[in-house]
C-alpha cells in the first residue's frame, strides 16, 4: 500500500503480526486513524475468509467501548481495514509502566475499565459475537482514559444465544483452564 492510499497518509508502523502490519495514518482532516494492513497472498483460503470476516464483525459493531470501524478496500493484495485509532495504546502496555514506575492504578480506574469491557462484552454476545482472544493487548485505552475492545481477527457470530464455539482458538496464555 502507498503511504497515501486512499487519501490517508502514514505517520508512522504501531505494529506488526505474522500476516501484516498496524499503521497510523491521517486522513485528509487530519484525524489519526489505525489502518490495517493485511497481506492476503501469503494466507491460504480459511486465513483469508477469516479476515473477511472481521471486517463483517468490526463494520456491524457500534458501541462507545469497542473500537470503532471506518471503512476497509483491497490493494495490491493486501487488505487494509481502517478503525479509530485508541490514542491511549494497550491495557498491557500501560499494566507495564505503571509497575515499571513502582505505581499501581486506583480502584476506581480499575472498576471503571472493568465496567466497560463488561458492557462491551455484554453487547458483543447480545449480538452473538464471541471475540476469542480476549487479553490485555487487545483491550485498547482513548487520551480520555476510556477503555475500548479490539482485534475482531479470530471472533465468531454465533447462530444462537444456545450455540457456543467448539474451536480451541485464542492466545493460550490466556485461554481458560477448561480447555
Amino acid at each position: 500500500m502507498s503511504d497515501a492510499s486512499r487519501g490517508y497518509t502514514k505517520i508512522r508502523d504501531i505494529g506488526s503480526g505474522s500476516y501484516g502490519k498496524a499503521v497510523l495514518v491521517q486522513d485528509q482532516n487530519s484525524k489519526l486513524y489505525v489502518m490495517k494492513i493485511i497481506d492476503m497472498s501469503r494466507m491460504d483460503t480459511k486465513q483469508r475468509k477469516d479476515a473477511i470476516n472481521e471486517v463483517r464483525v468490526l463494520s456491524s459493531l457500534k458501541h462507545p467501548y469497542i473500537v470503532s470501524y471506518r471503512e476497509s478496500y483491497t490493494e495490491h493484495r493486501n487488505l487494509a481495514i481502517v478503525m479509530d485509532y485508541a490514542d491511549g495504546g494497550d491495557l498491557h502496555q500501560r499494566i507495564t509502566r505503571t509497575r515499571q514506575a513502582g505505581k499501581s492504578f486506583s480502584e476506581d480506574r480499575i472498576v471503571r475499565w472493568l465496567t466497560e469491557a463488561t458492557l462491551a462484552l455484554k453487547y458483543l454476545h447480545d449480538k452473538h459475537v464471541l471475540h476469542r482472544d480476549l487479553k490485555t493487548q487487545n483491550l485498547f485505552l482513548t487520551a480520555q482514559d476510556r477503555l475500548r475492545i479490539g482485534d475482531f481477527g479470530i471472533s465468531k457470530v454465533l447462530e444462537s444465544t444456545c450455540a457456543f464455539a467448539k474451536t480451541t482458538i485464542g492466545t493460550p496464555y490466556y485461554l481458560s483452564p477448561e480447555i
